[in-house]
């Protein structure tokens, strides 16, 4: 959540982070978080993620 390599908001206020962690071979994590920046939602890996 601290260098994501994309970020989005949806309509609804809830913010959309993308990160790729080392430990699973770069794979990209998608972090959904509350429109408090701070609460996590949902974070699952995204294997239709394109840059």
């Amino acid at each position: 959540m601290e260098s994501p390599v994309r970020q989005e908001i949806q309509e609804d206020g809830r913010i959309r982070l993308w990160a790729p962690i080392d430990a699973m071979r770069g794979r990209l994590l998608r972090v959904v978080l509350l429109p408090d920046g701070e609460t996590v939602h949902n974070a699952f890996f995204d294997r239709g993620f394109v840059p």
